[in-house]
């Protein structure tokens, strides 16, 4: 993953310090997940080149793969026109849903 440099403060996280970040495969384009991150889990995630989130529920770091193997190897990182998202495309390895499905977005409305 190429580096360049950005100065996180320049990001809109919300009032609890998070921003959502979709995370998408990065060779067919299918959206994997959507989690969250802070300055600090997106850190990470640039530094080790895996994605890192903020667990809401559990109030803690996590990196997804650690306890399942299911790792996603970051190939890029961008930010919406707002500054208040990311994308982040990801080489997947397994499955991106705690359910066992590829994709969290598996079901449908219409």
């Amino acid at each position: 993953m190429k580096r360049i440099k950005f100065n996180l403060k320049k990001l809109k996280f919300d009032k609890l310090g998070l921003i959502p970040a979709i995370i998408q495969d990065y060779k067919t384009g299918q959206v994997l997940m959507l989690a969250y991150m802070n300055k600090e889990s997106l850190r990470r995630t640039l530094k080790i080149g895996k994605t890192c989130f903020w667990s809401r529920s559990r109030r803690q770091y996590w990196v997804k793969g650690a306890t399942s193997g299911n790792y996603q190897f970051v190939k890029s990182v961008a930010y919406d026109c707002d500054m208040d998202a990311l994308l982040v495309k990801v080489k997947q390895i397994g499955v991106a849903c705690h359910t066992g499905n590829k994709s969290c977005f598996y079901r449908k409305i219409c």
